[in-house]
């Protein structure tokens, strides 16, 4: 299979390049292909002529999305638009990676992909356009949505917890946000099996298990066996141009329908990760 992986050099991307590593995969990094600039993407994948897309690439910065509104529906819709389109001139299919932050967090348990969407600030607006024009333009595509990622190519809310514990004996964390942390190396997985089938639609993927960042940081500190005073706030503590939903716990629904098994709790996940640190 010839894929094609765009923002390859990014935390989700590094890992999709290594478990695509058997197949004829092309990685690009936004200097070499810029997502926004349709002519940029037709004429790259009309040259390369993939049998599959993923699109890693993303506008993922959620504060400055509410300040960049135009940059941000730029990357995250216009770009997903042209992907579809050059990939629907080509045959080719398309894996698009979403967001979480398309609900409120108002659910009282976890959200299937059935149920209606309502993001809360522009990161989840943009990212939920770019689904919907990925839906208009094509059929055949995957688009996942999921959550709290963390991986070894990138900043991550694991690596500011740990850098924290080495700079303060006692830190805050907020306690009233829930969802699912997810491990890069997992998704990248899971992704491979995704393919092999032509069962396209819109999937939760997320590693199994919720918590609060607070308890995420709490389980960081207790596999590392690091002493360090964690201290419970609230949302409203830690003031931040976007909102957040409080609870944007995923339910990996469509995947389970499809007979395959659960994703790893997210503890065990951690714990090879952070085992893999050295």
């Amino acid at each position: 299979m010839k894929v094609l992986v765009t923002g390859a050099g990014g935390m989700l991307g590094t890992d999709i390049m290594h478990a695509f590593k058997e197949h004829n995969t092309l990685g690009l990094t936004k200097p070499e292909l810029d997502i926004t600039k349709i002519d940029q993407v037709t004429k790259t994948i009309g040259q390369y002529k993939p049998d599959l897309v993923i699109n890693c690439a993303a506008y993922t910065k959620v504060d400055d999305c509410e300040i960049n509104k135009d940059l941000a529906f730029k990357v995250n819709a216009l770009g997903p638009r042209n992907l579809a389109i050059a990939c629907q001139s080509q045959a080719a299919a398309i894996v698009h990676i979403s967001t979480d932050y398309v609900f409120d967090g108002t659910a009282n348990r976890p959200y299937t992909e059935f149920d209606s969407t309502k993001p809360l600030g522009v990161y989840g607006q943009s990212k939920f356009a770019g689904e919907q024009l990925i839906k208009s333009l094509m059929t055949r595509h995957f688009i996942i949505r999921t959550s709290w990622l963390y991986g070894a190519n990138g900043p991550n809310f694991v690596e500011t917890m740990l850098r924290l514990a080495k700079e303060y004996s006692e830190i805050k964390v907020v306690n009233d946000q829930q969802g699912s942390p997810t491990y890069t190396k997992d998704l990248a997985q899971a992704v491979v099996e995704l393919i092999k089938t032509p069962a396209y639609g819109l999937y939760h993927l997320t590693n199994s298990g919720n918590c609060t960042w607070y308890q995420f940081a709490k389980e960081i500190f207790r596999i590392e066996g690091i002493d360090i005073k964690v201290n419970p706030c609230t949302t409203e503590a830690f003031p931040r141009p976007a909102p957040r939903p409080k609870y944007s716990v995923m339910e990996n629904y469509f995947w389970k329908l499809h007979g395959r098994p659960p994703m790893r709790d997210y503890k065990e996940a951690l714990k090879e990760y952070l085992d893999s640190r050295g």
